[in-house]
């Protein structure tokens, strides 16, 4: 797993019940800003091997971006019944919904990670 997947990884798992994050958002927070996709990927691939809460992720707009209609409805359940609560036009209020990490949690939490990846690192060295 790249450094910047197990960011993201972190991130998500960090989002707590009833708040919302914005792919972009993650992306930033986890050192590239313009990864929005990426993020898109890791949560596809990694959402159930990670047990992340993949339902409290949305667009920059605040709208479910799933186009099938089954898992759509799945995640706007999840949401409203978690407190999160969708405008006349099918949005999230971001203002009022997104989750702004603690600046000094995510210093440190993505410091343990990197910390984690050097020790990797130091332990495959030793191995060769």
């Amino acid at each position: 797993m790249t450094p910047f997947t197990k960011q993201v990884v972190a991130i998500i798992a960090a989002i707590p019940e009833g708040k919302v994050m914005t792919y972009g958002q993650i992306a930033a927070l986890a050192g590239s800003p313009r990864a929005a996709r990426q993020v898109v990927r890791i949560l596809h691939s990694m959402s159930r091997k990670e047990r992340l809460p993949w339902h409290r992720v949305v667009n920059a707009k605040g709208e479910i971006a799933i186009p099938d209609d089954e898992s759509r409805m799945m995640q706007e359940n999840e949401l409203i019944s978690e407190g999160v609560e969708f405008q006349m036009d099918g949005s999230i209020d971001l203002i009022r919904f997104r989750h702004e990490p603690d600046p000094d949690w995510l210093l440190h939490h993505l410091a343990s990670i990197k910390d984690e990846d050097e020790d990797e690192d130091e332990d495959e060295d030793e191995d060769k």
